[in-house]
Formats: structure tokens, C-alpha cells, sequence
């Protein structure tokens, strides 16, 4: 991931807006008691017995939400955690969950009210308290792969009443706040069980979602099951839910075939998909995307003898790539091109990369910018993809990024790979100058493929935006972009999306730190049998267990 931030600290708008999505709304029929079976109910309906089994490719880094911001950890946490606001299947915006209401009350404070007597799974009561604890502690650990960078808005925050939590904002009438508040940064942890500055091993989370942990071998299966102290308004339709992570899609593939396991989700080769959409004892589904593939240059390692020259080398790479060649004939058809950080489908999204370096390659303009900067050629490329987290194809994905780039004649590739789990620690370490990253979106919102990106220090790696930049560089091209994003993050309409096509201009047109490349849809293999799958593919990239039943 998933993973992101919001606003930068600049000037402070006076307008401001006194309510937000969300604000006002109760969750109906939420306060129910678990039932004498044992099984929470609600107005939502009631949890049936059985066993869904999923199979996935994807790793999971951490269970504990201070440590996690990615796809796989996001995949289990999201059903074992809870957090004030949430975007339902199918919606859009976010509706309260843990929370009674939420909105501002000031123009740089924004107050939830808490539901009365929610409980985490072990028992302990869930209050404001814990909430702030819960955002607190992920400022403080601030891991690398955490989600800190999405609280990057948030000045403090406090609970003073075991009712109410109350958000401290840098910037004033922030209409993405609401959506943090459900994203990677937002799951709400016990305050009695987790440490304020350290992790939790896996086995040992306890959350207040939907299902609870029962047993965890990381990264090979794990046990879920109906938590009975969650009185929420996402009753789970199924009472047990076992994953299981497999190193090989193919091995994917046959296991839902065979009927081993009841739903096959991340991921996939497009041959096997295609092979899949022919058996008549599965169905494949297709939902809706958002997930964006891109090039990710390291300004402090990637070749090039001073910026300019590593400016050219970023450009001239931009001119040769061929994005319907990687879209059609690699993944035939499950991706789109993307000629934008923020990829087509989403308001706002605009298509700055095909406007400026064309939808084919141009050698010819690839070389003039090599050579204006004095850049001799070919130019010695080391770029490095993951093996497991963007899907099987990555390899061949990137063997046809090789070619078109040594098709030019301007480059030499030498392509490098690695399990996730060793891939994502090395990259934050500087090891790779020229490498693969993927975007799942916390949010639907332009400003989420965006802003992560923009903020100093942020989680990508690459020195693009760092506080302290290297001597003659011009971080984020912060004079121009600081402004845009505190304009596109506290207004709507028209004067949004201004600011929101400036903001993709310049990525394409500045210093270039990223080469975005696709954009793919969602898909998900089940059994025949299986319900809820469809409902629960939308563009928040939540998967939601709760929604599974089995017929």
C-alpha cells in the first residue's frame, strides 16, 4: 500500500467548514449485545456458521498498524480492527463506525463522538482514550513502513472524556481529514495491550473489528473467526475465515480449481485469469481499479553525474517507454495506461505524461535530452522490481520495460529482484536507485495519489522530498507544489481541480521522481458457491470478510 499523508503545514485558510462527511450520522441498530450463542447480531443480520477459505500471493509486513502500510498487512487489518470513520462497500465517502458523529468544531479541530460500550475482542473496553493512544503511538514510532506520513495534518490529538477524541489540525478546513480517519493510520488499538513506543508481534494484536485472531504463521495461513464482543453495523456473514499465502500464483491457480480453497484474490497471472473465465466451476469477477504501477528514481543514487543530468536520464526514459505494449500485451487487458500519478477513473485525473512525451516511444527526443545534459550513452540502468507484491507478472513486466528502454539504443538495463519482505526494508535504505513501487489508494480521492508522495521525508524513499535536500535540488518542487496542495486539500469544485492538474503538471514537466505506468482493475476468482465478492471490489481496496458467505 498501501502506503500516505495529507496536508503540508502552509498558511492557514479562514474559511473553513463546520461539518464534514459524516458528521451527524448514527450507525442503525449497532448497539446490539451478542446473542446467547455467542455470535454478535445486529439490525444487520446475524453471523451463520461455516468456513470461508481465501488464497492470496500477497505478504503481510506487520499486523500491528503502526508497522503496516502495505496491501497484504492492510488485507487482515481491515477486518480486525476498527476505526472511527469507514467508507461502506460501494460508497464513496466515509460514515462513522467506531465513532457516534464526527466533525469540525473549529476550523483546525475536529471532534468525534464515540459510541457507548464498544469492547476489543479480549474484553477491555474501547474509548477516546484508546483512540488517541492509537494515533499518538503511530506519530511516535513512526516506523519506515508505517503509516505516520498520513498524519502529517495532525498537530495532536486528545480524548478529554472517554467519550470524545479531539483532532488538533495544522491545516484548517481539511475536507480529506474524514477520510484518514479510515485509512492505514486509523485502526484503533488497545491502550492496555500495545505499546506506546515499540510493536506488537503478530500473534499477540488484539483489535475490536469485525473478526478477531485465532492463530498466525506468517506469510503461510492464518486462522480468523466471528469476534462475539463486536456490536458494529458489519456482522460477519461467515463465522470462520482462514487465509492462506502462497509463494506460487500457479499453485493458486490449481488449488481453486480443485476447490481447496473457496476464493483465489491477489494474484493471478492475466494467462491463468483468461484460462479461469472458461471453467465452469468457478467464476471470475472483475471489479473496479484505482491501483496505480509506477518507476520510483532514487535522487541520491540513480545515475547521472550532477541533477540535470539525472533530470535527462528520468525524461529520456519517459520518451521510450510503451505503456499499450505493457497494458495489452503483458497483462493483457487487466491494466490500463496511466499518464498520470493519479490514474484515469479518478475525478481530477488529468494526462500530463501522454501530453508531453506521447503514447509511444521517441528515441529521437530521448536522445536530444541525453545530450543537451552531456549524458553519455547508453546509459547504465540498475532497476529493481519484487517478485511477489505486485503480482507474478512483475517479471515479465519489467523483461519488456528492459527491452523497450535498450530498443533505443540510449540505455543498458541490468534488472534486479527480491522477495517483498527483503525488497521493501532494502529499498528505505537507499540500495536501489531505480526501482518498482505500487499504489493501493487509502481513499478515493485525487489528493490520495498525490500528497503521500509530496510530503518531506515521505514514505516512497527517494530523497525527492526530503527536509534537508541535496546541495543544487529543489525538494518536491516545493515552491510550486506546497501551495496547490493546501488549495486542492481545503477547497472543492472547480478551484480543486485546478490545483489538482497543476500539481500532475509539474510531476511530469519538474524534476520527474516518478514514471508512472499502469493502472489495473480488481479481480477475484471464487467457487460457485461464494457470495459477497463483488460487493466488496470497489476502489477503497478493502476486502472485506465480513460481506463472504458460502451457499
Amino acid at each position: 500500500m498501501r502506503t500516505k499523508w495529507l496536508a503540508l503545514a502552509t498558511a492557514t485558510l479562514a474559511a473553513v467548514a463546520l461539518s464534514a462527511c459524516g458528521a451527524g450520522k448514527k450507525d442503525n441498530g449497532s448497539s446490539s449485545a451478542p446473542n446467547g450463542g455467542g455470535t454478535a447480531v445486529t439490525s444487520g443480520g446475524s453471523t451463520s456458521g461455516g468456513t470461508i477459505t481465501i488464497g492470496t500471493t500477497d505478504q503481510v509486513i506487520a499486523l500491528d498498524p503502526a508497522g503496516a502500510y502495505d496491501f497484504g498487512s492492510s488485507f487482515f487489518i481491515n477486518n480486525l480492527y476498527q476505526f472511527l470513520m469507514n467508507v461502506p462497500a460501494g460508497q464513496k465517502t466515509p460514515q462513522p463506525d467506531a465513532a457516534q458523529s464526527c466533525s469540525f468544531t473549529k476550523p483546525t479541530e475536529y471532534t468525534c463522538t464515540m459510541k457507548p460500550g464498544l469492547k476489543f475482542s479480549n474484553g477491555d473496553p474501547l474509548t477516546a482514550k484508546d483512540v488517541a493512544f492509537s494515533y499518538t503511538r503511530i506519530v511516535k514510532i513512526a516506523d519506515p513502513n508505517g503509516p505516520s506520513s498520513l498524519l502529517a495534518n495532525m498537530k495532536s490529538v486528545s480524548a478529554p472524556s472517554d467519550s470524545k477524541v479531539v483532532f488538533t489540525l495544522k491545516n484548517a478546513n481539511d475536507q480529506t481529514w474524514p477520510y484518514i480517519l479510515g485509512t492505514a493510520a486509523g485502526p484503533i488499538v488497545d491502550s492496555k495491550v500495545f505499546p506506546a513506543d515499540k510493536e506488537l508481534p503478530d500473534s499477540q494484536i488484539v483489535g475490536s473489528g469485525p473478526y478477531k485472531l485465532v492463530s498466525f504463521d506468517k506469510n503461510q495461513q492464518a486462522s480468523l473467526t466471528a469476534n462475539t464482543n463486536y456490536t458494529g453495523p458489519n456482522t460477519p456473514k461467515t463465522q470462520n475465515i482462514i487465509v492462506k499465502t502462497y509463494s506460487e500464483s500457479s499453485n493458486l491457480k490449481l488449488n481453486i480449481q480443485s476447490g481447496d480453497i473457496d476464493i483465489a484474490y491477489r494474484t493471478l497471472t492475466p494467462s491463468d485469469i483468461q484460462s479461469l473465465a472458461s471453467d465452469s466451476n468457478v467464476k471470475v469477477i472483475k471489479g473496479a481499479g484505482g491501483e496505480l504501477r509506477y518507476i520510483v528514481f532514487n535522487f541520491n543514487t540513480m545515475p547521472g553525474a550532477n541533477d540535470q543530468q539525472k533530470e535527462a536520464i528520468r525524461k529520456a526514459m519517459a520518451y521510450s517507454v510503451d505503456r499499450n505494449a505493457l497494458a495489452n500485451d503483458v497483462y493483457k487487458g487487466t491494466y490500463q495506461p496511466s499518464y498520470s500519478m493519479v490514474p484515469p477513473g479518478i475525478k481530477g485525473a488529468t494526462t500530463p505524461f501522454k501530453d508531453v512525451y506521447g503514447t509511444t516511444p521517441n528515441p529521437a527526443k530521448a536522445k536530444a535530452l541525453l545530450q543537451q545534459a552531456g549524458v553519455k550513452t547508453p546509459v547504465s540502468l540498475n532497476i529493481e522490481y519484487t517478485t511477489d507484491h505486485y503480482g507474478p507478472t512483475s517479471p515479465q513486466e519489467y523483461g519488456a520495460i528492459k527491452r523497450q528502454l535498450e530498443a533505443t539504443g540510449l540505455f543498458k538495463v541490468t534488472l534486479g529482484s527480491a522477495l517483498y519482505t527483503v525488497y521493501s526494508p532494502a529499498r528505505v535504505k537507499d540500495t536501489y536507485p531505480i526501482y518498482q513501487l505500487g499504489w493501493f489508494p487509502d481513499y478515493v480521492n485525487a489528493d490520495d495519489y498525490l500528497s503521500p508522495f509530496l510530503v518531506p521525508d515521505n514514505f516512497v524513499s527517494a530523497h525527492y522530498c526530503d527536509a534537508k535536500a541535496p546541495v543544487g535540488s529543489r525538494p518536491c518542487d516545493k515552491d510550486k507544489v506546497a501551495p496547490l496542495l493546501t488549495q486542492e486539500e481545503t477547497h472543492t469544485g472547480a478551484t480543486a481541480d485546478q490545483a489538482l492538474a497543476k500539481i500532475q503538471n509539474i510531476l511530469a514537466t519538474g524534476q520527474m521522481p516518478y514514471l508512472p505506468l499502469l493502472s489495473g482493475y480488481q479481480v477475484a476468482v471464487t467457487r460457485t458457491n461464494i457470495s459477497g465478492v463483488q460487493e466488496t471490489l470497489d476502489p477503497t481496496y478493502q476486502f472485506r470478510f465480513w460481506m463472504l458467505s458460502k451457499s
